[in-house]
C-alpha cells in the first residue's frame, strides 16, 4: 500500500480491501464467544475489562501487564465475574496465542502504535485506547496495518457511540446550524500548585518491569510521576513528552473528535498553539495552560486548556465542544446536547438526563464486537482516531517549536522542514515499527 494516507487514496482503495471477507483468525458462528486478551490493566484497562464482561458474547481469554499489582487486581476482577483468563507479563506471548481472537490495548500512549501493528500482524482484531499515537508517523502505520491485514481496529473514542454525540452529528449534517464558521473546545479545572509533586528518581518497584514499561521510549531512571499508573493513582505518565501529549492529547482528542464526526473527518490546513506551565511546580513537562487554533477549510476552531481556573463556559459547562453557525449554536458533552437558535424568540432544543443517550462505553464495545463478526468498519475506525490524534499532536508541536504548522494532507506531513523530523517515531532498540 502507498505509504501516504491522504484522504482520497486511503478512503477509496483501503475501503475496498477492508470490507473483504479475509479473516485470518478463527472462524466462529454468530453465537460463539470471542476470546479477547487485555494488554495494560491500569485505570483504562480495568475499565475496558469491566465493559467487556458486561457482554454475553465475550470471553476474557488473557490478561497482560508489566506491573504485578495491576495484573493481580484484574485477575481477581475477572475471576469474580466467572472468567478464567491466562496471565502474561509479555504482550508478545499473548499475541502468539492463536486461540485469542482480539486484543484490547490500554497501555500508556507510547505503546499504542507498536502493539496495534503487532496485533494486526498476528491476525488479531484490536481495540486501542486514544490517543492513537505519540508520533504522526505511528498513526500512518497503524492505519496501514489495519488495511494490510484486514483487521477490525476500533479506537477508544467512545463518545462516537454515545447518543448525545450522534445527535450532534445529525443536527450539524442536517444544516440546522446554518453556515458554520467557528468552533470552540475547552476544558477548565483548578489544579494544585504543587501538582503531583517532585519525587526523586529511584529504583522501580520490584513488582514492575520498568524496562518493558519504557519499551520503545528512551531509557531513563524510574520516577514515580513518569510511571504514574499505580493501582490507586491517576496515570500521570500522560504529562511527559516521551509517553504522551498532556491535556492536548488526553482531553483534546475527546473534544476535537466530535468536530471530525460532525464534519466528515475533514482535517485542518494549519495549526498554531501556545502554552506553558505558568502555575504548577511539579516535575511534569506538559503545559498547565494552552490555547490552540486550527484553520479548517471552511471554519476556524480553537482548543482551550485551562487547568488553573475552573470557571465554566456557556452556563455550567467545564468542558465541551461548541459549534457556532449562522442559524444556531450547538454544544455537546457527555452530559447532553443543546441546540440554541440565534433568534431570541426561538426555543432551544435540549437532550440531557437521558440514560440511554448518555451510555457510551458498552455500546462502543458492542459495535466493535459486531464489526468483528461482520468485518465492517467500526464506529471509531482507527483512521478516525488517527486524524483526531494527529491534529492534537500538531498543536503540541506548534507550541513546542513556536511555529505555525501548515498541514499537507496528500503527503501526510507539515510544510515546515524543521518540524518534519519530529513527526517520525524515535524508537529505542531493539523496538522497530514495521508494518
Amino acid at each position: 500500500m502507498n505509504q501516504q494516507i491522504g484522504r482520497r487514496g486511503l478512503l477509496s482503495s483501503a475501503s475496498a480491501m477492508f470490507t473483504s471477507s479475509l479473516f485470518t483468525g478463527r472462524v466462529r458462528g454468530a453465537n460463539d464467544r470471542l476470546r479477547i486478551g487485555f494488554i495494560g490493566l491500569g485505570a483504562m484497562g480495568s475499565g475496558n475489562l469491566g465493559y467487556a464482561m458486561r457482554l454475553d458474547n465475550v470471553e476474557v481469554a488473557a490478561l497482560c501487564d508489566v506491573y504485578q499489582p495491576a495484573l493481580e487486581k484484574a485477575e481477581a476482577m475477572a475471576r469474580k465475574a466467572g472468567q478464567q483468563p491466562k496471565s502474561f507479563r509479555d504482550f508478545r506471548e499473548m499475541l502468539a496465542d492463536r486461540s485469542i481472537d482480539a486484543v484490547c490495548i490500554s497501555t500508556p500512549d507510547h505503546w499504542h502504535a507498536y502493539m496495534t501493528v503487532a496485533a494486526c500482524k498476528a491476525g488479531k482484531d484490536v481495540y486501542v485506547e486514544k490517543p492513537a499515537c505519540v508520533y504522526v508517523e505511528e498513526g500512518q502505520k497503524m492505519v496501514q496495518a489495519a488495511r494490510k491485514y484486514s483487521r477490525v481496529v476500533q479506537a477508544g473514542t467512545m463518545q462516537r457511540s454515545g447518543g448525545y454525540f450522534k445527535k450532534a452529528a445529525e443536527l450539524v449534517k442536517s444544516g440546522a446550524l446554518g453556515e458554520v464558521t467557528f468552533c470552540h473546545t475547552w476544558q477548565a479545572s483548578l489544579t494544585k500548585r504543587e501538582g503531583w509533586g517532585n519525587p526523586p528518581d529511584s529504583e522501580p518497584p520490584k513488582e514492575l518491569d520498568w524496562d518493558m514499561w519504557l519499551g520503545p521510549a528512551r531509557k531513563v531512571p524510574f520516577n514515580r510521576n513518569r510511571f504514574g499508573v499505580g493501582v490507586a493513582r491517576f496515570p500521570t505518565f500522560r504529562y511527559f513528552w516521551d509517553y504522551a501529549g498532556g491535556a492536548m492529547t488526553d482531553w483534546g482528542v475527546h473534544l476535537i473528535d466530535p468536530l471530525h464526526q460532525c464534519f466528515n473527518e475533514v482535517m485542518p490546513t494549519a495549526v498554531t498553539a501556545m502554552g506553558s506551565k505558568f502555575y504548577v511546580t511539579d516535575n511534569s513537562e506538559t503545559p498547565d495552560t494552552m490555547l490552540a487554533t486550527f484553520l479548517y477549510p471552511k471554519w476556524l476552531a480553537s482548543y482551550e486548556s485551562r487547568t488553573c481556573n475552573p470557571l465554566p463556559m456557556f452556563g455550567d459547562h467545564n468542558y465541551g465542544t461548541a459549534i457556532h453557525g449562522t442559524e444556531a449554536t450547538l454544544i455537546v458533552s457527555r452530559r447532553g446536547c443543546w441546540l440554541i437558535p440565534n433568534q431570541k424568540e426561538a426555543q432551544a432544543q435540549v437532550w440531557e438526563n437521558n440514560a440511554e443517550m448518555r451510555e457510551m462505553n458498552v455500546p462502543h464495545w458492542k459495535n466493535w464486537i459486531e464489526c468483528i463478526r461482520t468485518r465492517q468498519r467500526p464506529t471509531s475506525d482507527i483512521e478516525t482516531c488517527v486524524r483526531s490524534s494527529t491534529v492534537c499532536i500538531l498543536a503540541n508541536l506548534s507550541m513546542r517549536f513556536n511555529q505555525r504548522l501548515d498541514w499537507d494532507e496528500a503527503s501526510w506531513t507539515v510544510k515546515q522542514e524543521a518540524v518534519k523530523p519530529h513527526l517520525k517515531a524515535k524508537y529505542r532498540a531493539p523496538w522497530k515499527l514495521d508494518v
